[in-house]
């Protein structure tokens, strides 16, 4: 949704007004007071943290995947524990992942591993809210979220890191548990701060952007269509030019006029346009090329872009479950790296790989309380004790292991991560000072971060 409204002061053409605002309601969004945001982008500085220009695309992994399938595998463990797969060696001395890894064991020096990362939640609301949030509050009893997502946090005191681009994004759609948007959502902040749902499917040939509908009551009636609104803005364009006015006005309104009026996000969402041969290299799949369009997005200037990949949680099949998904990922995640470095933006843009939690170190019998086998081939079940975070980029250091887990991968041995130590680096990567508040429903000021450290092995 667009909406333009006129306030009472000296108009520009069509009814416009010097005091006239845009706003830009995104899908699943209500509307957003751009300069509003892009005043305090401003204002942040002030605060005494250090301006960057760094954005974070967020692989979430919807379900929760195994910890010991991935990238914490325990070949010396009982065959119970230690799973299906084999760990093989790295570029980088001492680094092993799963055997399923092999680009990504090319390029772990891109990357590192958050091993002891634990929430002990075993919940899969409770573990997304934890994951997403840093904080308790939502349960398979109660799912509806009680706090902002730390990505919406950052992106309203951020903005976009560039005009012209929703500064929160979610590729095709924000979910956490079958939630929509669930706990990427803005809660208390202000649901204008909830992710651009681009929905859906990068894959499809005639994949495109939803047109931005305009709600009755618009004061400027021709907009009928994306079509008018194109051309209609085109031509707005010119005729302030060409009067001189536009640099007339107050620069923050003007950056929201171009959020409307560029072709910028328009060129983001074009996927179409990009090189075959790259597209191939993601995979020619949904999530693929979501990964693919979320790199579009940080580099046209979205801040925060998070890509949902769904059918995580293996309570038994496993092992066909695991074989169908894990290769796909090594394949996107090998491809954004190498990607993101060719195009000189490795530095800039941090990269996390995660999901609600993770799965029992010991695996099941596949019957899920019924003889053994019987709803399967063994799995594994929800465990929040023990789980792992994968971030890459940035300005992060690559090559390292953080923490590690016991000898059977229950729960940390050593260094143990909390989220919000995770939510700490997030914003020490995005330069947000984590010391802001805001005000929750009731009026009570609530710190953007609960306690917790910047992870300083990686940075």
């Amino acid at each position: 949704m667009l909406r333009i409204e006129a306030g009472g002061s000296a108009r520009y053409c069509d009814g416009f007004s010097r005091r006239s605002f845009l706003q830009v309601g995104m899908a699943g969004m209500a509307s957003v007071g751009l300069p509003q945001i892009l005043k305090a982008k401003e204002e942040s500085a002030a605060l005494g943290t250090p301006r960057k220009d760094t954005s974070i695309i967020l692989l979430w992994l919807d379900g929760g995947p195994g910890h010991m399938d991935l990238y914490d595998l325990k070949p010396q463990a009982p065959a119970e524990y230690r799973g299906i797969w084999n760990p093989i060696r790295t570029n980088v001395d001492g680094f092993e992942i799963s055997e399923l890894f092999p680009l990504q064991a090319r390029m772990a020096d891109k990357f590192s591993i958050v091993s002891s990362l634990h929430h002990n939640q075993g919940d899969h609301f409770a573990g997304g809210h934890y994951m997403l949030t840093g904080r308790g509050g939502a349960s398979g009893a109660d799912t509806p979220g009680k706090y902002p997502f730390v990505g919406s946090i950052a992106t309203r005191v951020l903005g976009p890191r560039k005009p012209g681009l929703p500064a929160h994004a979610a590729v095709p759609y924000a979910s956490s548990i079958g939630l929509r948007p669930g706990y990427f959502a803005a809660n208390y902040i202000g649901m204008a701060h909830n992710p651009f749902e681009t929905d859906g499917d990068p894959n499809a040939a005639n994949f495109q952007v939803p047109n931005i509908q305009l709600p009755g009551g618009m004061s400027v009636g021709r907009l009928e269509d994306r079509q008018g609104l194109t051309r209609y803005f085109d031509k707005f364009r010119r005729d302030i030019d060409s009067r001189g006015t536009l640099g007339a006005m107050d620069r923050f309104d003007q950056q929201a006029y171009e959020m409307v009026a560029g072709g910028a996000a328009r060129k983001a969402f074009d996927i179409n346009s990009e090189d075959p041969r790259l597209r191939d290299k993601y995979g020619r799949h949904s999530w693929g090329q979501s990964t693919l369009l979320a790199r579009r997005l940080v580099e046209a200037g979205s801040t925060v872009v998070t890509v949902h990949f769904g059918g995580w949680d293996h309570h038994w099949n496993l092992k066909s479950g695991m074989e169908n998904n894990l290769p796909i990922i090594d394949r996107l995640v090998s491809a954004l790296f190498e990607d993101l470095t060719t195009r000189g933006l490795y530095d800039q843009v941090l990269v996390m790989l995660c999901g609600e939690f993770s799965r029992t170190p010991r695996m099941n019998n596949g019957g899920n309380g019924g003889p053994p086998l019987s709803m399967g081939t063994p799995g594994r079940d929800h465990w929040g004790n023990a789980m792992f975070c994968l971030m890459g980029g940035g300005g992060v250091r690559g090559g390292q292991i953080v923490g590690s887990t016991n000898a059977l991968g229950e729960s940390p041995k050593d260094r143990p991560i909390t989220c919000p130590d995770i939510h700490h680096t997030m914003f020490h990567v995005l330069g947000v000072d984590p010391a802001l508040n805001f005000l929750n429903h009731a009026g009570r000021p609530i710190p953007a971060l609960e306690p917790g450290k910047v992870i300083g092995e990686l940075v």
